[in-house]
């Protein structure tokens, strides 16, 4: 039977300012929680956290927190297509947190933040455009361009100079990560939910891994890093940046959403001055500027506002 909710609209429709504004808010807490979210990972890669049972603080601990909120729409909400539901499990659940785990084995964290976070908007705009027929004003094209070449002068050199194929893994989950932000704004589901139910389906697909690994590496971890986890995958990106997530998709559209996330790689960047005394590069410095400046264009916050075109449904 075919949804009873409307097509797919990739771009937010007209709305007060005030909404905006707390998309926008949403938005930047977001990437504030995913530059941390990098370090965290890179230090559970470092430190040799097994995946299983890091992917349960992720998903595990969140599903419980948040059955209120998605316990009245069940695992499987009916208004929502199982495609739209798997891609959302597929772009923010399990298979992203596994490809993710294992691309940060492979790249520092800055070199994470270019390849996961900063792409991603690039990959939610071209989805929307090739799928949907989200055409983008000038201004807005302008801002993604901008965006591409910040990612460059941010970390194009350590990325070209570094070995290994593993580094392909971070743009593959930054392409899932695009696909979830399609299939949230697709399912209509309010943020809280939509982020318990993944959470759920992720848990259940992660309790095997867990299993196998046994708590003996747990059991073996430093407090420390397990408390720093608990805070990162918990408490952080598991529930309020899926959640603070959630809430842009819904007040900014999902190409306007995603835009922000370009900030991602520029925060990690100031952010590891105070924390490990890394100073960005002079070129880092001007991508950070471009970034910021192709975010504002890209969001629609700068320059002219696009007008959406009508959107092609994606079948239920």
């Amino acid at each position: 039977m075919a949804a009873t909710h409307p097509a797919l609209s990739t771009a937010a429709p007209a709305a007060p300012a005030a909404p905006v504004l707390l998309g926008i808010a949403a938005a930047l807490v977001t990437v504030s929680i995913w530059a941390l979210w990098i370090v965290g990972m890179r230090a559970a890669s470092v430190g040799g956290l097994p995946l299983g049972w890091l992917g349960l603080m992720r998903f595990g601990l969140p599903a419980l927190i948040l059955l209120p909120a998605w316990g009245r729409f069940g695992p499987l909400p009916k208004s929502v297509p199982k495609t739209t539901l798997a891609l959302m499990v597929l772009g923010s659940g399990a298979p992203f947190f596994l490809i993710v785990a294992a691309g940060t084995g492979y790249a520092p964290a800055a070199e994470v933040g270019v390849l996961l976070p900063g792409t991603m908007p690039l990959f939610v705009a071209l989805f929307a455009a090739l799928f949907f027929g989200e055409r983008l004003s000038a201004d807005r094209l302008g801002g993604f361009v901008l965006i591409f070449l910040a990612m460059a002068l941010i970390g194009g050199g350590a990325v070209a100079a570094g070995a290994g194929y593993g580094r392909l893994l971070l743009p593959l989950g930054a392409a899932l990560w695009a696909v979830y932000t399609l299939a949230l704004r697709r399912s209509g589901l309010p943020p809280l939910a939509a982020a318990g139910i993944v959470a759920f389906w992720s848990a259940l697909l992660l309790l095997p891994l867990a299993a196998y690994e046994g708590v003996g590496p747990i059991l073996a971890a430093a407090p420390g890093l397990l408390l720093a986890q608990f805070v990162s995958q918990t408490l952080l990106s598991g529930l309020l940046g899926l959640v603070a997530y959630g809430h842009a998709v819904r007040r900014l559209g999902a190409t306007r959403a995603a835009a922000f996330s370009a900030l991602a790689p520029a925060l990690a960047a100031l952010f590891a001055v105070p924390l490990i005394g890394e100073w960005p590069s002079a070129l880092a410095v001007i991508g950070i500027g471009a970034a910021v400046v192709g975010v504002g264009l890209a969001s629609g916050a700068l320059g002219r506002r696009g007008t959406a075109l009508p959107k092609r449904g994606a079948a239920a």
